[in-house]
């Protein structure tokens, strides 16, 4: 009898042993143990050489005067299009969050099913459209329209770039708030509205202000919706209905011209290098505020 429950108890251990079949999942579960770090490795040595490219070749010249200088013939500044592109991209991200929110919320809790489902293909097949679509819609409805290009039309226009990203996270992000929340507020007699503004969203927030902030990446580094919108000024604007200036236009225009014409290729790397600044700047501002606003949430729901 104690021979066959020692012989019972140690079977399990010589399981792996026995099972072919258990063998080959230990030895896949080992293998991916080391496939997916190296994976995220391989994902990221693109990245890294990006940053490498763009740094040896802008930092060697990066100096004070080329932030606080405009672009003056074949040489001077980045004030101009720092300016322009934080102003762009600061109304933009208003429109983007103001729509984009809003329609969130409808069809997370107004729409009726057929609109909702309408909806959301909708979002999906307009953050799939060409900038350079938005762009042309954009030239044709303000550009056209006004005479002029301005800061406005092309912020607003990449603000229309911007709207389906925002909204599909926010639609994400409010149907994933726990059911249970929903019906406890309606339970108490709160309305679908007070629900969606002092439960549903505060419960979203994290997820929905990253949905912004990807929005944000993604219009600081089109080109397409601004050349068609909002021309060029090397000034620092100062009116919303003129033209500004951008960053990503300097890389787009600078790059193209030979080396030894001027410092202008030098300009663009110094303009790319500020984009991947202000982008992960904005990416570690965006999560620290998320990260402080879970915290407050952990154990509510």
């Amino acid at each position: 009898m104690a021979t066959d429950t020692m012989t019972s108890r140690a079977a399990p251990e010589d399981l792996g042993h026995r099972s072919p079949r258990l063998a080959r999942r230990m030895f896949m579960d080992r293998l991916l143990r080391w496939l997916l770090p190296l994976s995220f490795l391989l994902v990221l040595l693109p990245l890294f050489d990006l940053l490498y490219y763009v740094g040896v070749r802008a930092l060697p010249t990066f100096t004070v005067a080329t932030v606080t200088t405009n672009p003056v013939g074949f040489g001077g500044g980045l004030l101009a299009p720092i300016v322009g592109t934080l102003v762009l991209i600061s109304v933009a991200t208003g429109f983007a969050a103001l729509v984009g929110i809003a329609a969130g919320m409808y069809t997370a809790e107004f729409a009726p099913r057929p609109i909702a489902r309408t909806a959301r293909l909708a979002g999906n097949l307009l953050a799939g459209i060409p900038a350079i679509v938005v762009g042309y819609f954009g030239y044709f409805l303000f550009v056209l329209a006004t005479g002029n290009f301005s800061t406005l039309a092309g912020a607003i226009t990449l603000g229309i770039f911007m709207v389906p990203y925002v909204y599909r996270v926010c639609d994400l992000a409010l149907a994933r708030v726990p059911h249970e929340q929903r019906e406890a507020a309606l339970a108490m007699g709160a309305r679908r509205g007070q629900y969606l503004l002092r439960i549903a969203l505060p419960i979203a927030f994290p997820s929905i202000l990253t949905g912004i902030f990807l929005a944000m990446a993604i219009g600081l580094g089109e080109t397409a919706p601004l050349v068609l919108t909002a021309g060029w000024s090397n000034t620092p604007v100062t009116n919303l209905l003129g033209p500004t200036s951008y960053l990503t236009g300097i890389v787009y225009q600078n790059y193209q011209f030979p080396t030894t014409l001027g410092n202008l290729v030098t300009l663009a790397f110094q303009a790319a290098l500020l984009l991947v600044v202000i982008v992960l700047a904005l990416n570690i501002v965006v999560q620290f505020i998320a990260e402080r606003y879970r915290k407050r949430l952990r154990g509510l729901f």
